[in-house]
């Protein structure tokens, strides 16, 4: 066992699980006062839902080995309560445990970056039953797709899923993605917008008129998420090597990137960059690099977040044009971020990419990765939500609201600045 690539992978898994308080600073931050303890919940919600439901069943769901190729999915019975992962096979890099620990706090940030749709309007308890029902219907299966490995005789992780050995079958390539750019954020932005769309618009819904309360939390928790997503796209290589090194300057250069174009087009359009501005644009060249970031030569992570940037900071107004309330930019930033990133791969790919020496191979399987995962997700989606919504509902109502859902969902206020508490 190599003590070294174990030890890698689980301080990567650790940043990784980071990200989670991360995403609710970021997320609680740009919501309005009186509703930012829900907001933050919904993130630690999914945290402890997620990673329980993770070693009882969705580790068996993502990673069923060598069968669990086909469409849509399968499951090894062999590794619910993960069972048949507790020992180390002979000749193992490193062990089993490790890698079921990195690709949970997968599973948990991609749970947790839906709830930034539905922000100041969803009930904890319906979040936290569309969570675990999404999760089990949709994420665990649409990372066996990208992710699955299973555990060949030699101890290492082989074979893999129906986007990437599967397409690789048919068109002599696989689809490329290193950390997750279909899996957690076309899968959580497809989640996202068909929760928006189940849920409808806030009171009073318009542009301008919902503001961040706290632009301090918004940058701290992207300071946490770029932190911990080094983690998530060097870790994804499993190995300290010199592709983990070509991962880890890429996610410093794309987001930074990104930041810049994301400011530049703030300045042309509205007058002025801002706080906010800068912390989106980061996410977004985090979003565009994910699937890409052992994939691309440094200049190309570059220009991908100069693109990644300046069309996201573009594509958050559609939801004014198209009359969907996508909260925190859900869509804008990681739906948007990931179809960037995936699709820019069949260009761009190291000796594959249409002008990096290959054809049209890699750009095709690229596209059917992206909308295969974006329209299985959507749909699901809309169906688990608008099941929850006719149920037990899934919004609160208009009164609660306006008047802040912190009290009315938790019993708690994120600011007590009176009566000497």
């Amino acid at each position: 066992m190599d003590q070294g690539n174990t030890a890698f992978i689980l301080i990567a898994a650790a940043l990784v699980l980071l990200m989670t308080p991360g995403l609710a600073f970021f997320y609680g931050g740009l919501v309005k006062a009186k509703s930012v303890i829900s907001m933050m919940m919904m993130s630690f919600g999914a945290l402890g839902l997620i990673g329980v439901l993770w070693v009882l069943y969705g580790y068996a769901i993502a990673f069923p080995g060598a069968e669990g190729t086909l469409f849509p999915w399968a499951i090894d019975g062999g590794a619910i309560g993960l069972t048949n992962v507790l020992e180390t096979p002979e000749g193992a890099s490193y062990p089993p445990l490790a890698f079921v620990a990195f690709q949970a706090t997968f599973a948990i940030i991609t749970v947790a970056l839906v709830s930034g749709a539905i922000a100041d309007r969803a009930k904890f308890g319906a979040w936290m039953v569309f969570a675990g029902v999404w999760a089990t219907l949709v994420y665990f299966p649409v990372a066996s797709w990208v992710f699955n490995f299973g555990l060949a005789d030699d101890g290492s992780f082989a074979y893999g899923g129906w986007i990437t050995h599967g397409l690789q079958d048919v068109f002599g390539v696989g689809a490329i993605d290193f950390a997750g750019g279909t899996a957690v954020h076309i899968n959580a932005g497809a989640a996202a917008l068909a929760l928006a769309l189940v849920l409808g618009r806030r009171v009073g819904f318009q542009k301008g008129v919902h503001v961040p309360h706290n632009p301090p939390f918004v940058l701290l928790g992207a300071g946490l998420l770029w932190f911990g997503w080094f983690g998530f796209n060097a870790g994804s290589e499993l190995a300290a090597d010199d592709v983990a090194a070509l991962a880890f300057v890429n996610t410093i250069a794309a987001p930074a990137a990104a930041l810049l174009a994301w400011l530049l087009v703030e300045k042309i359009k509205d007058g002025k960059p801002t706080s906010i501005g800068a912390a989106s644009g980061a996410v977004a060249g985090l979003v565009a690099i994910t699937p890409a970031c052992g994939s691309l030569d440094p200049v190309w992570a570059i220009v991908l977040g100069f693109i990644a940037g300046a069309v996201c900071c573009l594509a958050i107004d559609l939801k004014f044009k198209l009359g969907f309330d996508d909260s925190l930019d859900v869509v804008g930033i990681h739906l948007v971020g990931g179809l960037i990133g995936t699709l820019y791969l069949g260009f761009f790919a190291r000796g594959t990419g249409l002008f990096m020496g290959g054809d049209f191979s890699q750009l095709i399987v690229q596209a059917i990765a992206a909308f295969a995962v974006l329209i299985y997700s959507f749909v699901l989606a809309f169906i688990i939500g608008w099941v929850i919504q006719k149920t037990m509902g899934f919004r609160v109502k208009n009164e609660d609201e306006l008047a802040g859902i912190d009290t009315v969902v938790h019993g708690e206020e994120g600011y007590v600045l009176s009566d000497g508490r």
